[in-house]
């Protein structure tokens, strides 16, 4: 398709609450399947929604709390964005607010038996996306996730009690599957074979272990790297205010960095937020904090990659995970 672009599956919008119900967000260029709100302006936490699970359930980056019922954020995922309703967590009056959206498959979800666990996905195969839901049983067992390439990012999180959100990142360490980090806290990389089972994705299914408990229900949002939309690495820093290039192919719209070594925030950044380099408008998925501009956090979004600036996101020798989407278009027509 000559006219695929990287912001058909991605894309970053700013709005300003009204406090009012029915207030639409259009701009997205596309229905969004997953939808990452935050308030900018103010303390507020993160509320995250998907199509699979629907517009009434929400779970947050920052917490362990399970997927709560609500009525009053988000109403709708409509053709070119969202409406929301009254919650000042998505639309509190005069408040600003970002969202970042994903495209999976509209909504439209199938029965994947290709693991030991039958699961419920809906899969953009062209994106390298998928949001898959499931219940554990006991032991190792191996969940299909709908893509056609391995995963190299695993966001896992329990719907039916607490539980911090379980990151699988294929760059995290030289043997990532023994490993995991947590999107709701600062703690560096941790070695624990209960939580994938010691055992890699494959391009059918990934693997999950007695860290999930048997008849926990739970979410997965699953990405692998595109040729020009998508990257999935990590870095080392070298303690200079002239840091390390990290190529990614295109020219981020969206960054979030993780330090693995050390405790260290999520620290999320777009160019939506920032429109021109230097690029230090930051938000951390771990906390509820109000967005804020930090001068040792300072990143350029480059044609081609990232340019890190400052010793925030660059300790000397420490190991950084990223994942990060395009803001041009892919490099080829036919990226898949």
């Amino acid at each position: 398709n000559s006219d695929t672009q990287a912001d058909d599956y991605f894309n970053t919008v700013l709005y300003t609450g009204d406090g009012n119900s029915d207030h639409s967000i259009t701009g997205v260029g596309f229905q969004p399947d997953w939808i990452w709100f935050k308030k900018r302006s103010g303390v507020q936490s993160h509320s995250l929604f998907d199509s699979t699970r629907g517009t009434d359930l929400r779970l947050q980056s920052d917490t362990t709390s399970a997927d709560a019922s609500t009525t009053t954020q988000l109403e709708s995922f409509d053709s070119d964005g969202f409406t929301v309703n009254t919650n000042a967590n998505v639309n509190g009056s005069g408040a600003t607010y970002v969202a970042w959206n994903w495209k999976a498959n509209g909504g439209t979800t199938s029965s994947n038996t290709d693991g030991s666990i039958t699961s419920t996905v809906q899969a953009n195969t062209d994106a390298g996306f998928s949001i898959g839901t499931f219940t554990k049983g006991s032991d190792v067992e191996t969940v299909g996730h709908g893509l056609s390439v391995a995963p190299d990012l695993l966001i896992v999180k329990r719907r039916n009690g607490t539980g911090s959100w379980a990151v699988y990142h294929s760059a995290n360490t030289a043997n990532p599957e023994t490993d995991y980090v947590r999107l709701n806290l600062t703690n560096a990389t941790a070695d624990d074979a209960t939580f994938w089972g010691d055992t890699a994705p494959t391009t059918s299914v990934f693997s999950v272990g007695a860290a999930f408990n048997s008849g926990e229900t739970l979410v997965c949002y699953a990405f692998h790297s595109v040729e020009g939309y998508s990257k999935f690495g990590s870095y080392i820093g070298n303690g200079n205010a002239d840091g390390p290039f990290v190529f990614t192919g295109f020219r981020p719209a969206y960054v979030m960095i993780k330090r693995t070594d050390a405790v260290s925030a999520w620290d999320i950044f777009d160019a939506t937020r920032n429109t021109f380099n230097v690029v230090n408008n930051n938000i951390q998925a771990n906390a509820n904090a109000a967005e804020a501009s930090y001068t040792d956090l300072l990143l350029d979004f480059l044609s081609n990659g990232i340019k890190i600036r400052q010793l925030g996101v660059n300790a000397s020798g420490g190991t950084y995970i990223y994942m990060a989407f395009a803001e041009a278009p892919f490099k080829y027509a036919n990226a898949r």
